[in-house]
């Protein structure tokens, strides 16, 4: 397994509408609350995805997680609006496949912000590695639990190519992740998960969390 230079194992991505009346903050810090104590500070990473909020709506809720991270030291990363990331001081950006280059966004958060890229092919993976990003999440590796898929997955053979391509850039298996489906990931040279559905829409986000991240001891 090759370890992610951004430090994190497990990369969680929001959907308000999946945390429903328990809400987003509530849900987030009950993850990270169960990864205290038994993994290092900054094992999980959050990325703020709520696309059809409007730029003030969503700073509010990027400031309000800034702050729960902060009680864990998780990375917080705000999908796709440089502008919202750097106003509410959070730890990078994470960028659509078709979104803004990565040699542009650097340019704007500098060295010291993290830059992710969704990425779908190998010859996505290759690209962020060469515009400078710090992770990429591929996929979809299985069936998605939640969001709407990005053509067939690919399964573990896919994703072992995504993880050649890459070079030593860190990525991350999305779509369809669940415990079992982790340790079967095993030995893919992946850095890591990222998880919607399995966390933000469990019923018990808390015992998710801390089986994602048993899962994930078993990639020695």
């Amino acid at each position: 397994m090759r370890p992610s230079g951004a430090g994190f194992r497990l990369y969680i991505i929001t959907d308000r509408k999946l945390a429903g009346a328990r809400g987003l903050l509530a849900t987030c810090e009950a993850a990270l609350e169960a990864a205290a104590g038994s993994w290092s500070r900054g094992a999980i990473a959050v990325q703020l995805r709520e696309k059809d909020l409007e730029a003030r709506a969503l700073f509010e809720l990027a400031c309000e997680m800034r702050r729960v991270c902060d009680r864990y030291g998780a990375p917080l990363l705000i999908n796709d609006r440089i502008d919202v990331a750097m106003a509410a001081g959070a730890d990078g950006v994470h960028l659509a496949s078709d979104s803004v280059g990565v040699a542009e966004a650097r340019e704007l958060l500098g060295n010291s912000r993290l830059i992710g890229v969704s990425t779908h092919s190998p010859a996505e993976v290759r690209a962020a590695a060469e515009g400078g990003a710090d992770f990429v999440v591929f996929g979809p590796v299985f069936p998605p639990l939640s969001k709407g898929s990005y053509g067939p997955p690919c399964g573990r053979e896919g994703l072992m190519a995504a993880c050649r391509a890459a070079a030593s850039l860190p990525v991350f298996a999305l779509g369809g992740i669940t415990p079992k489906r982790v340790a079967a990931l095993a030995g893919s040279d992946a850095a890591g998960v990222a998880v919607i559905g399995s966390v933000i829409g469990a019923e018990n986000p808390a015992r998710a969390t801390e089986s994602l991240l048993a899962a994930l001891t078993s990639w020695k």
